[in-house]
């Protein structure tokens, strides 16, 4: 089978994948090459059984959970499931939103893989996992304030580590001054683009200023 699909046969998936589940997924739409499935996240398990149990989909694995963040937003995260289908080779993202405050029920009865990546959105967004069996930090140390990869988490963290040569051990202490930096997100790896100068900052610095006409080596001025 070709990838990615064709567009006909992704929206009649999205389609089918809708009109099969009964509410728990409200809507879809094709983007990227993927079908993407919003519903509610009070109905996220109802959702995932359906799409690995019926025989129409068998989106049999569970590629991953991660988290993202809208803080504009009343209901700021998003909780995103990537399902594959080997049978079908098809791909389907399904969607739900949640607060800082209200659990997202656990699709571990679903999906025992689901354990770790559930454990990754909590540490990194703090998202929480109603019924997960062992709901706690994955990725950073014990003790860690706040949650990285929301985007009001400051880019130096709150705490700061360093190794005492006195105290012969690792020692925490809040983080004391932050250097300004600026960020100008210009990658000198993926070369100039047309049009555009083909320098990157900071090579200015290697170009000597002109302070003057040049002098032929060995002559007088």
């Amino acid at each position: 089978m070709s990838w990615p699909q064709p567009l006909p046969i992704l929206e009649a998936l999205g389609q089918a994948i809708v009109a099969n589940s009964a509410g728990a997924l409200s809507s879809y739409e094709v983007m990227y090459g993927e079908v993407n499935l919003t519903g509610p996240a009070t109905r996220i398990v109802e959702a995932l059984t359906n799409l690995r149990d019926n025989p129409e989909f068998r989106f049999s694995i569970l590629v991953d959970v991660c988290g993202a963040d809208y803080p504009e937003r009343e209901k700021r995260f998003d909780v995103v499931y990537h399902l594959l289908s080997m049978t079908r080779n098809l791909r389907v993202r399904v969607k739900v939103q949640t607060d800082e405050d209200t659990a997202v029920p656990s699709v571990t009865s679903v999906f025992p893989s689901a354990d770790w990546y559930e454990r990754e959105t909590f540490d990194m967004y703090g998202v929480f996992f109603e019924g997960h069996p062992d709901l706690r930090r994955i990725l950073t140390d014990y003790g860690f304030h706040g949650h990285p990869l929301r985007k009001d988490f400051p880019m130096t963290g709150y705490v700061e580590v360093r190794y005492d040569d006195e105290l012969k051990r690792v020692v925490y202490e809040p983080v004391k001054s932050v250097e300004w930096r600026n960020w100008d997100f210009l990658s000198p790896w993926e070369g100039a683009e047309p049009g555009y100068a083909p320098l990157v900052p900071g090579d200015e610095k290697a170009i000597p200023a002109a302070s003057g006409p040049s002098t032929p080596a060995g002559s007088k001025p």
